[in-house]
This record gives structure tokens, sequence and C-alpha cells, in this order.
């Protein structure tokens, strides 16, 4: 059995490390199967284990270890939608087109829970995704409700600024957008179960097997390996950055992006106190994303760059977020920080579709992977048995370079500017925030030293009027009649 990395919450883990002792043999023979997905993560598990329940013989083969990378790594938030924002998309696509895609975003995570609850119900560890605002700005949060609740039929919420402080004692987040059918769960966990589901439907798993050749010519695709031969009337490529020069069309049109995440040492009462929250909550601006775990502790993700970073330099700026965020908690200790690659498009969309006859891609999901790319699999699984052609939807996508050393430069320099803009965007609307208060006040003691005057001054004026004053005579003397004397 796998091992999932050391115990650091109430038994769970938030990392998934496979152990030495269970590693899959290498592909050392000729095989012949229906279709062979190549990329062990969560992308091509899910492709693998769909295809297999639909009745194709699958190999699944990996140049390293299964979920190796961040599918191993994920912070487990299982959320409709994509890596970038769908007013983007409904502004490319249109309204229909949009509404469309986003349906297929939530029957992702309607069989990704269905996929949890049915393995072991344990792993799903909290409900609903909180996206806090941290700009005061009202008229986007209608704009946002409408799009999402009334054009793309979301099940979602709109909060204000009260009821947000109400579950998060922070003065960082205005109104917000619950989406309630998203929830969290332990991605270590789910990942080792959906191993064990799509060996038990029959998918043959080849670890340490990397792809030396590939001939996707013909109806028989011929796949070459260090060890041994695959033929395959299907090949669905779900290796994400790591497919590498054995397939430079597709990993060229890869952005390899570093997220980092760590886990706290438990908080106590006091993580209860300053966030009651029960499923995952992340900024707007795409920044922080965090969740409750193991009862106190917090599951804090962090950052974004085109280059790798040292996971433990990055654990003293996730403190410092921690802290900026909820000062009550004041200094957090780290159990534990790590990171994992993804690869990510210019427009942010996922590629799925094939490429050519009998050759599929599943690839770039970004942070969305868990339902997008159980999504992908059933998607990929309808298109090769002709029953579903929504595959299509993801045609306006196309593969788009991203510019090699360049553009990672330049994606580098964009999350940067991102995080300065939104770091200052939510300085600008706390001082606001202070200045009408203080004006607030200001009025307030302003119409409360009103009030006292008027009541002073009319004391004043009750006092100098006689309490009981002497009434008029009751008629005046008449004078005398000088005329009849």
């Amino acid at each position: 059995m796998d091992s999932l990395g050391a115990d650091t919450s109430n038994g769970q883990v938030w990392r998934r490390q496979a152990a030495a002792d269970d590693a899959r043999p290498p592909l050392s023979f000729d095989l012949d199967v229906d279709v062979c997905v190549v990329g062990g993560g969560v992308a091509g598990l899910s492709a693998a284990l769909v295809m297999a329940q639909a009745g194709h013989s699958v190999a699944l083969i990996e140049a390293e270890r299964l979920a190796w990378s961040a599918s191993g790594a994920s912070f487990g938030l299982v959320a409709p939608g994509f890596g970038v924002d769908i007013e983007q998309v409904a502004a490319r696509v249109g309204p229909d087109h949009a509404r469309g895609l986003w349906t297929l975003t939530e029957e992702g995570v309607a069989e990704v829970r269905r996929t949890a609850r049915d393995a072991a119900p344990e792993i799903i560890t909290g409900e609903g995704r909180l996206e806090v605002s941290t700009t005061d700005n009202g008229d986007r949060l209608l704009r946002r409700l409408q799009l999402l609740g009334e054009t793309l039929g979301a099940d979602v919420e709109g909060w204000q600024t009260e009821q947000v402080r109400g579950v998060l004692r922070t003065g960082r987040y205005f109104h917000a957008v619950q989406y309630r059918n998203a929830f969290h769960l332990n991605a270590a966990g789910y990942v080792d179960r959906l191993i064990r589901l799509a060996e038990q439907a029959g998918v043959r798993v080849f670890e340490n097997t990397r792809v030396t050749g590939l001939d996707a010519a013909g109806i028989r695709k011929r796949i070459k390996t260090p060890s041994g031969k695959l033929r395959a009337y299907t090949i669905v490529l779900a290796g994400n950055v790591h497919l590498g020069p054995d397939f430079p069309r597709l990993s060229r049109t890869l952005l390899p992006v570093w997220r980092y995440a760590a886990v706290t040492e438990p908080l106590g009462e006091a993580l209860a106190e300053a966030m009651a929250y029960p499923g995952v909550v992340g900024d707007s601006a795409g920044i922080d994303r965090y969740a409750v775990v193991g009862g106190d502790r917090l599951l804090w993700s962090v950052y974004a760059s085109t280059f790798a970073m040292n996971p433990k330099r990055v654990a003293a700026g996730i403190r410092r977020r921690i802290r900026a965020t909820f000062p009550q908690l004041k200094e957090v200790a780290i159990a534990d920080v790590w990171s994992g690659v993804t690869g990510e498009t210019v427009h942010g969309m996922p590629q799925i579709g094939p490429m050519r006859p009998g050759l599929w891609i599943a690839s770039g999901f970004g942070r969305q992977g868990l339902a997008a790319s159980m999504m992908a699999g059933r998607l990929i699984a309808g298109g090769v048995g002709r029953t579903d052609d929504r595959w299509r939807l993801f045609s306006p996508f196309e593969l788009v370079w991203t510019g090699g050393t360049a553009g990672r430069v330049a994606g580098q320099a964009v999350f940067s500017w991102n995080r300065l803009q939104a770091g200052a965007a939510g300085v600008l609307a706390r001082g606001r925030e202070r200045s009408l208060a203080r004006r607030a006040q200001r009025e307030a003691r302003l119409a409360a030293a009103n009030a006292a005057f008027r009541t002073a001054q009319a004391r004043e004026t009750a006092a100098e009027v006689p309490a009981h004053p002497d009434p008029a005579p009751a008629s005046a003397e008449k004078a005398p009649d000088l005329a009849g004397t």
C-alpha cells in the first residue's frame, strides 16, 4: 500500500508520497489495448478509469511515479469553473456556449463527489466555496451574480460584508459569492482511491515507463518505451508539462506554474474564533486559498510562479499572509510545506479534444484540476465511443504557444503585477472603509452634540418662563362717563 507521507492532522495527510515498496512495474513487454493513457496524474487516472468503466481495455504509463507532482499535492478544492474567470469565457464565446461549458464542470464536481463518497466518504472534509472580495464593489457583485445565477444557472448566492465577517473575523474582506455545491477533500486520499478504482476497473498501470517514440498514423497507434511497445486504437496524452520533448506541439502550449501550500500546527480554539466557514475560502484576486483541516489546522495555498522556488523559503511568506489576514492567530507554526507544478494555457482553459483521429489530449487544467480532470475523462470516453460530442465546446480554445522562456518571464511579471495590484486595491478599499467609518463617527458625534445643545437650549428657555404666570385681569375698569356729569 502507498505511504501518504507524514501524519499531520488527526490521521490525515495533505500530500501524497508513494512508498518505494509499492511501485508498479515498468512496461517490459509488448502489449495491445484499446486505449493507452500517457500520464499518471489526476487527469490521466480519471481518463483511464472512465474509459475502463466504458468497457475499453486500458493501459496507463507514467514516466515517474503515479501522482508524483501537482496531482499528489493538490489543494483539494472541487468546484465548478475554470482557471480563467467565467466572465472572460462568456465574453469570448457567448453566454449560451459559456453555459454549456459551465454545465460540464458542474457534472465534473458531481462525479468527483460520487467517486469520493462511494470509495471513502471520510476524505470529504468541507462543504462550500466562498469567493471573497478584497475590495468593496457592490456593482460588480451584482453583475457577477447575474451572470452566474441567471445566465449560467450556477448554484450560487451573494453574501454581504456583514455576513462574510460573521464567519471570517477579519477586516480584509467585503462581500462574497458562495458556490454551494463545491466541496473540499483530502486530495492525497482521493488520488489513492482513484488509483485503486482504476486498477479494480481493469486498468493496467506501469510506472517508470517513459515514452521514447510515438507513431500516431493508421488505425493502430504505436508507442515505444525503453523496455516494451504498446499498440492502441486510442492514445490520450494527459502528461501536462512533463510530456517534454517527445510531444513538442503540446508541451510548448503549456506554461509551467508552481503553486505552494502549507499546513499549520494545531491552532486550538483560536482558529474556530477566527474562522467559522466549513469549506474553502479564496480571494477574488486568486492569491490566497485556505480551509480548516484536521479540526484546528489551516491548509493554506498562496503564490504562483513560473520558476520553481524552495518551498521552505515560501513558508515564511505563508505565515505573513496568515498573520495579515487573521492577526488574532498571532505567530503560527508551519508543520509542512510543499509545491507542485501545473500546466496553464495562454487562454486559461483546459485543452480537451482530438489532435488527430485517435490521438486525444487532456491537459492545461491549472487550478481547477479535480473536477475538470474527471470531466475531461468523461468527454473523451464519450468522444471515442461517439456517444457525446460536447468536447467540441472546447474547440475555440486552440493550442497556443506560450512563448518559451520569454513567456515564462512575462508570466511571472503578470503574476507579480496582479499581486501588487490586488494588494494595493485592498489597502485602498480598507482605507476608504476606515475613512467612511471615521466620517460616520464624526457625524454621529456632531449629531449628538447638536441634540445635546438643543436640549440645553430648550431647558434654558423653559427656565426663563414663570412656572405659573399671573393671569391677565378678567376685564378692564370702565372709564368714567364725563359727558353725563
